[in-house]
């Protein structure tokens, strides 16, 4: 079995509250058990409880005029008479007219129900979307660290669709179910004990079928959804990465994925669906099987002259009024399942815990000097697992801090500590003196400007995916940043200039035109502390001097944050400090760090070494074509 099947599992485990571990070993949560699960439902009704009572009533008003067209029917029959000639017109034709009216009175019922419950069921749908959603937005990175996208995705689409197909035909069945059997079962006893005992046999026949059935189906529609959520996540990164796939050649193995991640969930599916489909069928052989006993048994009382002709066909018809709630409650709740299981699944996130709230009395200063100290910071995704290791860092007001080191040694956890994107496990981190914990998320975000290295864009235009820094802006001031990051140039190239739309994440644009509207953003937002994490690396390099020109004008009178992989980009920064291990190991200009000759030298000058060699034999190459053109 490969890594899909292996995730499904983990996530089915994870769901019955068993074994299985994120990415960072973040145990996942516990499922919520059936009734915890129903009552979290019920509770997510809110005000919409109101329209249930409503529909309560009209279903005590279905089921009461369900119970009493049997009773008119059998008074029909009586009224006929059993020796010919001897048949009541007058009466017959008044209980006609009756009948007529209960019907199209329970018609209109039932739409009523239907209609509200409709309402009622997209409503509260409605509600718990926009309430996961708005959770999503809420939960710190560790959740998204632990968690596939697709399986996010797959929980607020299916089984949202599934809860949503569900709630309104199960609660009103269940309701009308329950209601029905009631009123039959006594108006059944009213009318002949005895034969009610013929009914009653099928009883435990139905119970047994449905606990049987159900306990299969429960667990195969739960693993049905998390193998849903696995393949769903397979094919969103599958799609997302289309161009590494097809670079690497991958098409085959990915394909081979997929098919065995879905073959899996078609033979769940299968498995979920025959358990479920045998309901139907055998509850048709126990209902046949309570009528023939019905018939003997009536038969017999009526020979005896004990009941009339009316009397066994009311008792027919409430036998099957009695039999048909039962067999709806037993599908009813077998299709329940598969939405509880999407319930399931939907409250494990929103029962997460959210990103840490603001403290009480948190501050939104109005001016900062851009002061930034780290004391003493220690942080790891893992507790076991330090990736800082009591860092101190002093950056006074408008100084130009770079950081650069190995890959994984702290650089990026350094700025997610900044951004308050994860805090810090032990010490703390100060700006202008103050912890930033003491300061409401909402200012710290809006205090850092952070271009990241890899750029994500929105769907709509380019205009608005600029203005995403700021988004009160004018078109002017969103035309004024592009102009300035050097964006314009390109943009004004488009087909529709800055209404042009981007593409999935910016597929219609090249790395370096992404990079370039992010940078744009930033320029846009103009915050007091920047943060540059590798902001021109997918930039030509003349295009990069003149974004270095740009970046220098933009990193004036703030304090900025530089993470660099090339060196020669950060010559001229006020200090730098080289992070290796989760400790600070060097800090000085460049200068300083070329004289003391340690990892920073090495790396520098390593770095320069190859930028030399790759200048040289491109140079070479360029020797070497000019004498192949003289030569022709």
């Amino acid at each position: 079995m490969d890594k899909y099947h292996s995730d499904a599992r983990a996530s089915i485990g994870g769901m019955r509250g068993g074994g299985g571990r994120g990415r960072r070993g973040m145990p996942p949560q516990k499922a919520k058990d059936f009734k915890g699960t129903v009552k979290m439902l019920w509770n997510y009704m809110g005000n919409l409880k109101w329209y249930l009572f409503l529909i309560v009533l009209i279903s005590a008003c279905t089921s009461g005029l369900g119970v009493l067209i049997p009773l008119i029917v059998g008074r029909v029959v009586d009224s006929m008479g059993i020796v010919p000639g001897t048949t009541d017109f007058p009466l017959l034709t008044s209980l006609l007219i009756i009948l007529a009216v209960v019907y199209v009175t329970d018609l209109i019922l039932i739409f009523m129900q239907g209609f509200i419950m409709a309402g009622v069921s997209q409503r509260f749908v409605n509600r718990l979307r926009t309430e996961l959603f708005a959770k999503l937005q809420k939960l710190s990175l560790r959740f998204f660290d632990t968690h596939e996208s697709g399986d996010i995705m797959s929980r607020l689409t299916n089984d949202m669709d599934t809860i949503s197909g569900t709630v309104a035909q199960s609660a009103t069945q269940l309701i009308s179910g329950v209601l029905t059997v009631i009123g039959t079962l006594t108006m059944m006893l009213v009318l002949s004990p005895v034969l009610s005992l013929a009914v009653f046999v099928t009883v435990p026949l139905i119970y047994l079928l449905t606990k049987t059935v159900t306990k299969r189906t429960g667990k195969l529609f739960r693993e049905q959804q998390a193998y849903l959520g696995v393949m769903n996540s397979h094919i969103e990164e599958t799609i997302s990465g289309i161009q590494t796939v097809r670079a690497y050649g991958r098409e085959e193995q990915v394909i081979r994925h997929f098919d065995e991640v879905n073959e899996t969930l078609c033979d769940v599916g299968t498995r979920a669906h025959i358990w479920s489909g045998y309901i139907m069928p055998l509850l048709n052989v126990i209902n046949n099987f309570g009528y023939v006993l019905i018939s003997t048994f009536g038969g017999i009382l009526c020979l005896n002259g004990l009941l009339s002709a009316g009397i066994i066909a009311s008792f027919v018809s409430l036998a099957k009024q009695f039999t048909r709630p039962l067999n709806e409650i037993a599908n009813t709740y077998n299709t329940f399942l598969s939405a509880i299981a999407g319930a399931e699944r939907v409250f494990e996130i929103i029962s997460e815990e959210e990103e840490v709230a603001d403290r009480p009395g948190a501050i939104s200063p109005e001016h900062i000097e851009g002061h930034v100290e780290f004391r003493d910071v220690s942080f790891g995704y893992r507790p076991d697992v330090k990736v800082l290791d009591h860092v101190s860092i002093d950056i006074k007001p408008r100084m130009r801090a770079a950081f650069v080191g190995p890959t994984g040694a702290g650089k990026t956890t350094i700025i997610n500590l900044l951004t308050r994107f994860y805090d810090v496990d032990d010490g703390a981190i100060l700006l202008d003196g103050v912890d930033l914990r003491d300061y409401t998320r909402d200012f710290i975000r809006s205090t850092f400007g952070v271009v990241l290295q890899e750029t994500y864009l929105f769907g709509g235009t380019v205009r608005e995916n600029i203005r995403y820094g700021k988004l009160d802006a004018t078109d002017e001031e969103v035309e004024r940043a592009a102009k300035i990051s050097g964006a314009d140039s390109f943009i004004t190239r488009l087909e529709h200039g800055y209404d042009t739309i981007v593409q999935d994440n910016g597929a219609n644009l090249s790395a370096g035109q992404r990079q370039m509207l992010a940078i744009s953003r930033a320029v846009l937002a103009d915050p007091p502390i920047l943060i540059l994490d590798e902001a021109t690396s997918n930039i030509d390099t003349r295009t990069e001097m003149h974004i270095q020109k740009v970046m220098a004008e933009l990193m004036r009178d703030r304090t900025t944050f530089v993470i660099a992989h090339r060196l020669g980009t950060i010559r001229d920064a006020d200090v730098i400090m080289v992070v290796e291990g989760g400790h600070i190991i060097e800090s000085g200009t460049h200068d300083e760090l070329m004289r003391l000759g340690g990892f920073y030298h090495n790396m520098y000058t390593a770095q320069m070494g190859l930028a030399g060699l790759e200048a040289q034999a491109e140079l070479e190459m360029q020797n070497n074509d000019l004498e192949r053109y003289a030569g022709v």
